[in-house]
């Protein structure tokens, strides 16, 4: 384990400022390359004390930024049109490349590890994702992921899209049953 000071707040490690213990690759590798944090020497933790007022006021200013895209943006729906299987099961999968190409279209520059996604959207329908702008702001955009605009639709409306794929089997059922009817009436089936 390595102390590292943190440069911003990082989820389920600390806040700016502190000083945390990690695992070497973690700092190594995540960390510091991407100027989350400093390795806690004693001169870079003086140099933290000295800049501490200037970091807090840039993260404040960003901070704010951020809140305000929050606003503008809230509510954000994205549609993702997929090939998908009857079961409603993707051929591939939705990634937060996907996700953040999808959001840039509709208004939203975001990069790619901005969107917390846990796992890859696998299937059709709605999934709420969380959009990181700041340490401190997430907000959470809605990704419609549809065969095609039209299911999209229906989906932002709320009806599903397998349960029409199904009204369509049943009525397709029942048309063929009264041709087979009106065919065959006389026929009796055997038992």
């Amino acid at each position: 384990m390595i102390e590292v000071i943190l440069m911003q707040r990082i989820e389920k490690l600390g806040q700016m400022g502190d000083v945390v213990k990690v695992k070497p690759g973690y700092a190594r590798n995540y960390l510091l390359p991407q100027g989350k944090a400093i390795r806690a020497s004693k001169e870079n933790l003086e140099r933290f004390e000295r800049e501490r007022a200037q970091l807090e006021a840039q993260n404040l200013k960003r901070r704010e930024e951020a809140e305000r895209i929050a606003e503008r943006v809230a509510g954000l729906s994205v549609v993702l049109i997929r090939n998908a299987g009857e079961s409603g099961s993707l051929y591939g999968s939705v990634s937060a490349r996907d996700i953040a190409e999808a959001c840039k279209e509709a208004g939203l520059t975001i990069d790619r590890q901005q969107v917390q996604l846990d796992h890859p959207i696998k299937s059709l329908g709605l999934w709420n994702v969380r959009v990181q702008l700041h340490p401190e702001v997430t907000i959470t955009v809605t990704v419609n992921v549809a065969r095609s605009a039209e299911e999209a639709e229906r989906q932002a409306r709320g009806e599903s899209a397998s349960a029409e794929a199904a009204e369509e089997a049943v009525s397709l059922e029942d048309q063929l049953a009264a041709e087979l009817a009106e065919e065959g009436g006389a026929e009796q089936p055997r038992a």
